[in-house]
C-alpha cells in the first residue's frame, strides 16, 4: 500500500480513464477526491466502489471560478491534500469557416476546461503543498500536445501542448520545494471518443500509425499514474510520459 499515506484529487473521474486513476490510487491504499461535473450518480459508485476511501465533490470546470472553489472544498474535506491529477478534458469540433463568434466560444471554452482549470488548481495547490512540506501533480497532456493536431480540433491539441509546458513550469520552479510534476501523453485510448471515432471512420484507422497494433487502455493509464505518486519517483519531476505504442509522430 504505497500511497496508504495520500489524498489526492482527481478531476474528470467519473470518465473512463478517471475511473480508473482512481481505482489505481485506491488500490495503493490513497484516499481520493472524486471530482465529477454532472455525473454525481457515477462519482458516488467510484467512492462505493473503493471502500469509501474518499469523497466526491462536483464542479462545472467551464466556470471560470470552479477550479479554485473544488480545490478549496476539497481542502475543508482532506485537511491535507498530497496530489492533483488534472485529468478532466473535452474535446469538440469546429470548421476553420464558422462564424468568428461560435470559434471563440469554442476556444474559450476548450481553453477553460482543458487548460485554465488546471492552470487554477495548480496555483490553488502550490501553497497547500508548500505549507505540509510537498506534493505532486500530474497533468493529462495527450500525443496531439506534442505532434499537433487536426484542424478541427486545433484547440484540444494546443491546450494540450500547454499541459505540458505547465507542467516543466512547475517542475522547474517548485522541485526545490517537493513539489513535483508529470504529465501523460497517451495517443488513442479504449474510451467513448475512441469508440466514436471506430464508429465513424473504421477500427483500421484508429490502429493505423500504432506499431503494437492497439490501444492503450484506461487500466494502463491508471496504473501509470499511481506509479506517478509513489513517493520513491520523486526523480520523474518535469517528464512527460509517452503512452501511445509507439506511435510518436505519425
Amino acid at each position: 500500500m504505497r500511497l496508504q499515506d495520500q489524498t489526492i484529487l482527481v478531476t474528470g473521474a467519473t470518465g473512463a480513464i478517471g475511473q480508473a486513476i482512481c481505482d489505481s490510487l485506491a488500490g495503493e491504499g490513497a484516499r481520493i477526491g472524486i471530482h465529477c461535473g454532472q455525473s454525481r450518480t457515477a462519482a458516488e459508485a467510484i467512492l462505493e466502489r473503493i471502500g469509501g476511501r474518499g469523497f466526491v465533490l462536483e464542479a462545472d470546470l467551464s466556470d471560470p471560478m470552479a477550479a479554485t472553489d473544488l480545490w478549496r472544498r476539497a481542502e475543508d474535506r482532506a485537511d491535507h491534500l498530497t496530489g492533483l491529477v488534472n485529468n478532466a478534458g473535452i474535446r469538440s469540433e469546429i470548421a476553420l469557416d464558422a462564424p468568428l463568434q461560435a470559434w471563440h466560444d469554442y476556444w474559450t471554452r476548450e481553453v477553460r476546461v482543458n487548460f485554465l482549470a488546471a492552470a487554477d488548481l495548480t496555483r490553488a495547490a502550490i501553497p497547500h503543498f508548500r505549507q505540509h512540506g510537498g506534493g505532486r501533480i500530474v497533468n493529462m497532456a495527450s500525443r496531439a500536445g506534442q505532434r499537433g493536431y487536426t484542424s478541427r480540433a486545433v484547440a484540444y491539441g494546443a491546450t494540450k501542448a500547454a499541459l505540458i509546458n505547465l507542467t516543466r513550469s512547475v517542475a522547474q520552479s517548485h522541485g526545490h520545494e517537493g513539489i513535483t510534476a508529470v504529465a501523460l501523453a497517451p495517443g488513442w485510448v479504449r474510451t467513448e471518443m475512441a469508440e466514436a471515432f471506430i464508429a465513424e471512420h473504421g477500427e483500421a484507422a484508429a490502429l493505423s500509425g500504432i506499431p503494437i497494433g492497439k490501444m492503450a487502455t484506461p487500466e494502463e493509464i491508471g496504473e501509470l499514474v499511481a506509479f506517478c505518486f509513489r513517493p520513491s519517483q520523486a526523480s520523474l519531476n518535469g517528464a512527460v510520459l509517452d503512452v501511445n505504442g509507439g506511435s510518436y509522430l505519425r
